[in-house]
């Protein structure tokens, strides 16, 4: 009689533990499950979920760094982040094994009723975000555009509670909780672009587990999505901004036509970069097509037309203070 085989350990599939952390990171567990590999959600902490300070005085990569942690210190097998709170820069001895299939990259408007056109000259509009407060400045409306921290729950609370006339938060988080019925209005990208990556997701592991990154690849990975997030977040790395500088970036795959009239996929990018004070509502707007295979080339090559339109004079030090006093404004 043969011996019975020992059922396969269960993949730590690491997460903050915020309750949007905790969801999406839910789907990914029940895709490998479905896929049959086991796994099973583990939460870790990080410095940023403890504190109640901006993000762009808690640094890039608040959310990340205890993950990778955990990762190295083989107390979770795999981390799953909000690609854009990810660093331009790659961790040393791990690796972004799949990018999933991207959940709705807009912005969302929370107001209760109203959508953007509608909201009058001098409402409240909070955002934790540089890059919507300048977008929303440019728009022209003479919007009172307000630095807010907090969870999906607190920001649109002060919206219920009439402390603010309007929100702005990711579509993509809202959709994951179950409450995008809570958006008066998905914001197009032609008035607000996204943070690059917003809405994808980056599967993390030890860069040495190679059947674990060819698994992980296999189940869950989307290449045109990750084609998509490379070319957004080279305009990051050329530009040499953070997560939480004022820059938005969105690639889409488009069908087009080769040369002999064959249907290929191509990337559609645009992005805009915010200059000067944020109040001012001054940006620069840049957009180029190009191919799925060269995904970083193109997203640097639109960083360096944005560097060209004038984002070379104004120098790192003098867009950090901006922000800076934007979120020392409130």
């Amino acid at each position: 009689m043969s011996a019975p085989t020992t059922p396969p350990q269960p993949l730590r599939i690491g997460t903050r533990p915020s309750k949007l952390a905790m969801a999406q990171t839910s789907t990914i567990v029940d895709r490998l499950v479905a896929g049959g590999q086991p796994a099973e959600l583990v939460t870790v902490s990080t410095s940023g979920d403890r504190s109640m300070a901006p993000v762009t005085q808690l640094g890039v990569g608040v959310f990340v760094s205890a993950l990778r942690d955990a990762l190295n210190a083989g107390d979770i097998d795999v981390a799953v982040h909000s690609f854009k709170d990810l660093p331009t820069a790659a961790a040393p001895g791990l690796r972004i094994a799949a990018v999933p299939t991207r959940e709705d990259p807009r912005d969302a408007l929370v107001t209760g009723g109203k959508v953007l056109g509608e909201v009058g000259r001098g409402a409240r509009v909070g955002t934790g975000s540089p890059r919507r407060a300048c977008q929303l400045h440019a728009l022209g409306q003479g919007l009172e555009v307000l630095p807010i921290r907090g969870n999906v729950d607190t920001r649109i609370g002060k919206v219920r509670s009439g402390e603010l006339d309007a929100v702005v938060v990711a579509a993509a988080g809202l959709r994951r909780l179950g409450r995008i019925d809570d958006a008066d209005e998905l914001i197009d990208p032609l008035q607000m672009l996204p943070a690059p990556a917003q809405g994808a997701l980056a599967i993390e592991c030890r860069e040495r587990d190679a059947e674990l990154v060819a698994t992980l690849r296999a189940v869950l990975d989307d290449p045109g999505v990750r084609a998509a997030v490379t070319a957004e977040r080279a305009v990051l790395a050329t530009l040499e901004a953070g997560c939480t500088a004022p820059v938005g970036a969105l690639a889409d795959v488009v069908s087009d036509l080769d040369d002999d009239g064959r249907a290929v996929d191509r990337l559609s990018m645009r992005a805009v970069l915010g200059t000067g004070d944020i109040e001012e509502g001054a940006v620069l707007r840049a957009s180029a097509t190009g191919e799925m295979d060269a995904a970083e080339k193109l997203g640097a090559a639109l960083a360096h037309e944005l560097l060209d339109l004038g984002a070379d004079d104004l120098p790192p030090a003098d867009v950090e203070r901006s922000v800076n006093r934007w979120i020392g404004s409130s």
